[in-house]
């Protein structure tokens, strides 16, 4: 079952870079950003998650929160958090067979 505009975002429960457990449903009726990208620390995804930092307080004065999402370990997520400063919470795929990615179609393994 794949995401549908004006309907509610699948819940998942995924680890942060802290390894806490973070549920979309904890965001509900909030505006979140989810994006979602294949690697820690590589070019596309470096340039990528440094345009979200440095935008970051407009997103913040809009209301906007930022979720990362990628298959990296957490351990991982928070050496690259801390690296380029990243004021935003990146979260663990833990199966690639699992949800986000089938509901949301774009992880692919």
């Amino acid at each position: 079952m794949m995401i549908t505009s004006g309907k509610p975002a699948p819940d998942f429960s995924l680890q942060d870079e802290s390894g806490n457990i973070v549920r979309l449903s904890d965001f509900r009726g909030k505006t979140i950003l989810l994006y979602f990208y294949p690697k820690d620390d590589t070019p596309g995804c470096t340039k990528e998650a440094c345009n979200f930092r440095d935008d970051y307080s407009a997103y913040e004065d809009a209301g906007v929160t930022i979720l990362g999402i990628s298959p990296d370990t957490t351990k991982s997520h928070a050496k690259f958090q801390a690296k380029y400063d990243l004021p935003f919470t990146l979260l663990r795929i833990l199966d690639t067979k699992l949800l986000p990615n089938t509901a949301y179609g774009v992880v692919k393994s």
